[in-house]
C-alpha cells in the first residue's frame, strides 16, 4: 500500500524549515531548561562626586546642597572639614581679602628621608590644595571690622606647624599689632611638623612671643578651634585667644586619647576632648556653628574693640 507524505504550511514556511525540537532517547524525555535570569543588586551605583553620606546621621547629601550649606549636614548637624580658602569666603566681604607671603614654601632643612621625601610630599600637597603650606594668612574685612585673618587648612599634610606657618604667623600677628587691628586665627592641625624636628617646635615660642607683644597693645585676639586642633598648635597660639570659640564636635586637646588612655591607665570620662565637654569645663568660651560664626565675631568684635555692647548677640 503505498503513502502519501503531506507538508504542513503555516505562514509560507513549511515543517522541514522549522527548526528541529530535542527528541526523546532511551525511554527518557528531554526537556528544555529555561534561562536563568541574571540576580540584579539592589544596591544602585551612585556616581562619585554627587553624593556624601554623612557619617553621623548616614543620610545621603547632596553635594551642591551640602557645598551651599558650607559643608555642614542639612539632617543633623554634622560640621565636614572644609578647606582654607572655602572658610575665608564664607567669613571675608567680597574682593576684601588681601592675602600676605603667598609665595613662602618650606624647605627640606633637614634632609628627611623615609617612605617619600619632604620634598616630594611638598609637591603633592601644594597641587592637591593650590597652597604653599598649610595656612593662609591676610587682612581683610568682616563686617564694619577690618581685620589681620589666618586660617590653617588640615588638608595640607594635616595642617601641621611648621617654619612656614609659625613665620606667616608670626608675620600676621605682627602686622595686626602695628597696624593696630584684631586678629582671628582659625586652626585646625595635628600639631608639629615631625619634617622639620626642633624648627617646628620653636614656632610654638615664637607665635606665643607675637601675640603678647599684640595683647600688651590691648588689641583683641579671637581664636577659633576647628575639628581637630590637638598638640602643639593648641598648647601655642590656639589657646591664647581672648576668647576661645569652637565649632560643635570638634576634637580639641593635646595628646590623643588613646595616648592619654595608655599613659595614665584611668579610663577617660564620655566626650572627652570634645568641644562641648571642653565648654562645661571652663576652657573654651563658646560653640559657635559654621553657620552663624560671622555673625557671632561681628558682635564679639564690637564688644572687645570699643568695650562696649553694639546691640543683641545673635540667636
Amino acid at each position: 500500500m503505498a503513502t502519501t507524505t503531506f507538508t504542513k504550511k503555516t505562514l509560507g514556511i513549511t515543517a522541514a524549515e522549522s527548526p528541529a525540537k530535542p527528541t526523546a532517547s532511551n525511554n527518557e524525555t528531554a526537556f528544555l531548561k529555561k534561562p536563568k535570569l541574571g540576580t540584579r543588586s539592589r544596591k544602585k551605583d551612585i556616581p562619585e562626586g554627587l553624593w556624601t553620606k554623612c557619617p553621623k546621621c548616614a543620610t545621603m547629601l547632596y553635594d551642591k546642597e551640602l557645598d551651599d550649606n558650607l559643608k555642614v549636614c542639612l539632617h543633623c548637624g554634622f560640621h565636614f572639614s572644609i578647606g582654607a580658602r572655602e572658610r575665608i569666603n564664607a567669613l571675608v566681604e567680597t574682593c576684601s581679602f588681601e592675602e600676605m607671603d603667598a609665595e613662602m614654601t618650606s624647605v627640606d632643612i633637614l634632609k628627611f628621608t623615609g617612605v617619600a621625601s619632604y620634598t616630594s610630599k611638598l609637591e603633592a600637597y601644594q597641587n592637591s590644595t593650590g597652597s604653599k603650606d598649610a595656612v593662609i594668612s591676610g587682612i581683610g574685612q568682616i563686617g564694619p571690622h577690618r581685620l589681620a585673618l589666618g586660617v590653617m587648612d588640615f588638608n595640607f599634610l594635616g595642617g601641621s606647624m611648621g617654619s612656614v606657618v609659625g613665620e606667616k604667623l608670626t608675620r600676621l600677628i605682627e602686622t595686626a599689632t602695628d597696624r593696630g587691628l584684631p586678629l582671628v586665627i582659625i586652626s585646625t592641625s595635628g600639631g608639629a611638623r615631625m619634617y622639620e624636628g626642633m624648627f617646628s617646635l620653636m614656632q610654638m615660642a615664637k607665635t606665643s612671643g607675637a601675640l603678647a607683644y599684640h595683647a600688651k597693645n590691648k588689641l583683641p585676639y579671637l581664636s577659633v578651634l576647628t575639628h581637630p586642633t590637638t598638640a602643639g598648635v593648641m598648647a601655642s597660639y590656639a589657646s591664647l585667644g581672648d576668647l576661645i570659640l569652637a565649632e560643635p564636635g570638634s576634637m580639641i586637646g593635646f595628646a590623643g586619647p588613646r595616648v592619654i588612655k595608655d599613659t595614665t591607665q584611668a579610663e577617660l570620662p564620655p566626650g572627652f576632648q570634645t568641644a562641648e565637654f571642653l565648654l562645661d569645663h571652663g576652657l573654651i568660651d563658646a560653640i559657635v556653628p559654621r553657620k552663624e560664626m560671622k555673625d557671632r565675631l561681628i558682635f564679639y568684635l564690637d564688644f572687645l574693640k570699643d568695650g562696649t555692647r553694639q546691640g543683641d548677640m545673635p540667636a
